[in-house]
């Protein structure tokens, strides 16, 4: 017998006909002999419709008054889905958060997950039930109901799965599993059979939609198996977990890409330490994230000094590089939103010479001018004009040929 988590989001609830089949799903997994602990997400468009509700009343509502209202979306999936199970004679207990003790910070809207009491999910499971837990929410410390963020259904199930040991973590979504890109830019992508904790957290980083990055990091500390299925189909979906001899033969497991990219450039600063950090310092107190730095040394002992950031932080950003330019004396400032970030991923890399090569002589055989490069371990990222991005995905993909299955 195994013990499985199984997480449902927003559209796989969203009508009572829905929760009647997730209800079938469960009663399947049950029938085999497991133990089923089942985490869900309020039905699509109720947490926007209580935000609604609560922006007709008040401009600046209470972050924990906000939670207190958006929590409730949750507690009538988790009633509906044991109703459903019950019906079908399955009995199951439905949880909130609180009462299953997710303990987390007080950060409100996006709390932290400290600790978790199973005592009484262990119970249920001894007694034979199917055990249903709202996600997205917890309760800190002083009794306060919070929510976890956005993706928080996706952390609460893996944290139940690593408190209570589970064999795996089933991530049930509207796609059957982690493609190696986006089929609707390349239509002959394909399905992973299996993915590294290590590239998931580089694709989820890069743009990747299919899980959150704070669950994938959750799993891999705590070595928590993660399967993505669709809700819609059977299947094997994808199967997230450490890095064995098989995933070691794919040279490359998938393209990610991000379409939020924006660049700024401050030409002709001093080449003296502390630079960066007068450039970046107002920058990150302003709250606003960079990503792929690039710094170039004149021969006037100047240097030009290019990041990029979110898409929606660019005009907020490119105010404050006009007021450091105004205080080091640069020459220069300009930026470019219009540009887009394309990035190879693969534990193959570790082990095999060539790949940045190689993916530079396709987009350059694209005509397709790389702006920025950025490398790691498992990871190759450039920056091209947003015009470029299904052209250099397309390409990458028929070059390195990831429509065929490893040998």
């Amino acid at each position: 017998m195994s013990l499985i988590v199984q997480k449902y989001g927003g559209t796989s609830v969203g009508t009572t006909e829905r929760i009647g089949n997730v209800a079938d799903k469960v009663a399947g997994w049950r029938d085999k002999g497991n133990d089923v602990v089942v985490v869900v997400s309020a039905m699509s468009g109720e947490t926007n419709r209580l935000i609604g509700l609560a922006s007709d009343i008040t401009d600046k509502p209470s972050p924990r008054e906000m939670d207190v209202l958006v929590s409730t979306g949750e507690q009538v999936t988790i009633a509906l889905l044991c109703m459903a199970l019950e019906q079908r004679g399955y009995p199951a207990r439905s949880y909130t958060g609180s009462q299953v003790h997710i303990l987390t910070d007080s950060s409100f809207s996006k709390a932290r997950i400290l600790d978790i009491d199973n005592q009484n999910v262990q119970k249920d499971l001894s007694a034979g039930r199917v055990v249903v837990v709202a996600g997205f929410q917890g309760v800190d410390e002083h009794g306060s109901i919070t929510t976890l963020g956005r993706g928080g259904s996706d952390t609460t199930a893996v944290a139940l799965a690593a408190a209570l040991k589970a064999d795996e973590c089933q991530i049930y979504t509207d796609v059957d599993g982690v493609y190696t890109t986006d089929p609707r830019v390349v239509s002959d992508a394909r399905r992973l059979n299996k993915i590294t904790f290590e590239e998931m957290l580089e694709m989820a980083s890069l743009g990747s939609k299919v899980l959150q990055i704070r669950a994938v990091e959750f799993a891999g500390k705590y070595n928590v198996p993660l399967r993505v299925l669709s809700s819609f189909e059977e299947g094997e979906g994808t199967l997230i977990s450490y890095e064995d001899e098989e995933m070691e033969d794919a040279l490359i497991s998938g393209i990610a890409f991000n379409r939020d990219e924006a660049k700024l450039t401050i030409l002709g600063v001093p080449d003296q330490p502390g630079v960066a950090h007068k450039i970046l310092g107002p920058i990150s107190e302003a709250n606003v994230e960079v990503d792929m730095i690039v710094q170039n040394i004149a021969e006037d002992s100047t240097t030009d000094f290019t990041f990029t950031v979110h898409r929606n932080d660019y005009d907020k950003a490119l105010d404050i590089l006009k007021q450091s330019a105004d205080e080091l004396g640069a020459r220069e400032v300009n930026g470019d939103n219009k540009i887009i970030k394309i990035s190879l991923v693969g534990v193959g890399m570790r082990s095999h010479a060539g790949i940045a090569s190689k993916m530079f002589e396709t987009l350059a055989g694209e005509g397709i001018n790389i702006r920025m490069i950025s490398t790691s371990e498992i990871k190759i990222s450039v920056v091209v004009d947003e015009k470029y991005l299904e052209l250099g995905v397309r390409a990458l993909h028929e070059a390195f040929e990831l429509e065929k299955s490893p040998q």
